[in-house]
């Protein structure tokens, strides 16, 4: 049995070693862990410390999946970019259209002693007034908002290219300058394959103006009709064509600068994507 004199003494230490170390300075920025009750509710906008070394789980926000529309804007929107940065607005305003309404020494350098042979040359020169054109210059040139459309079966995408741009035409017979304002549609059929390392690409398929999308109205008044409609005669047989062959290679090359990712999602909804061969 332990004698109560000596137990005494014990605890007297006891007292004394406990509170030297209460007095002893703690490092610099630590405090003595106070004990948290669990079930007392915490003020407003503080919560219970978290272990050393552990930090708060950051919330992942999941990919959201492109829309049909998002991807559409996104498709047109680049097609837009690139057709203006591969000089659209330039190849419009230099069409060759002087070349083709007033062919020079029996011959044209624009598209009558290409495409359309003499064939061309033949019909203007038995149109009344066109000889009588001393200047036709295209001005203002635009690209309207493209259009876009699925086909039926899925594998191909229509896309309408509107185009604007007016004509100033000065004549002999007039005496002052004509203006005309012309619309046409290009239609672009594209077409999702895959190359020989599986790489899916968009490409070109037909190209070709949208018939009877050329619209071509005076601006002001002329006093002479018959030049008129002789000029509005000639253009549709000819503009439709040329604008196209200007303009279809330049949709091939504004395909080929599509962001990488928009040219998956797009594909990601059609069917399948073509191979080479059985776009052919």
């Amino acid at each position: 049995m332990i004698p109560i004199g000596g137990l005494l003494v014990f605890c007297g230490l006891l007292t004394q070693t406990m509170a030297q170390l209460g007095a002893l300075p703690l490092p610099l920025g630590q405090a003595l862990p106070l004990p948290v009750d669990q079930s007392l509710p915490l003020p407003l906008g503080q919560s219970l410390p978290l272990p050393l070394g552990q930090a708060l789980p950051l919330a992942v926000t999941p990919a959201l999946p492109s829309s049909p529309t998002d991807l559409a804007k996104g498709l047109t929107s680049g097609l837009s970019n690139g057709l203006l940065s591969g000089g659209l607005l330039g190849v419009l305003e230099n069409l060759p259209l002087l070349d083709i309404l007033k062919p020079r020494g029996g011959t044209s350098s624009g598209l009558v002693g290409g495409l359309l042979g003499g064939l061309l040359e033949k019909v203007t020169s038995v149109i009344p007034g066109l000889d009588n054109i001393i200047d036709l210059k295209v001005t203002d040139p635009q690209l309207l908002e493209l259009g876009l459309v699925q086909s039926p079966d899925g594998h191909r995408l229509y896309v309408t290219i509107p185009l604007g741009l007016k004509l100033r035409v000065k004549t002999l017979l007039v005496g002052s300058l004509l203006e005309l304002a012309v619309k046409l549609n290009i239609t672009a059929e594209i077409l999702a394959v895959t190359d020989k390392q599986e790489r899916i690409h968009l490409v070109l398929g037909d190209c070709t103006h949208s018939p009877g999308s050329l619209k071509i109205s005076l601006l002001g008044s002329l006093p002479i009709q018959s030049l008129l409609d002789s000029l509005t005669g000639v253009l549709n047989k000819v503009l439709p064509e040329l604008v196209q062959g200007k303009v279809c290679p330049l949709v091939n090359g504004a395909l080929s600068q599509l962001d990488v990712t928009l040219v998956h999602d797009i594909v990601s909804k059609f069917p399948r994507p073509l191979s080479p061969l059985q776009e052919q």
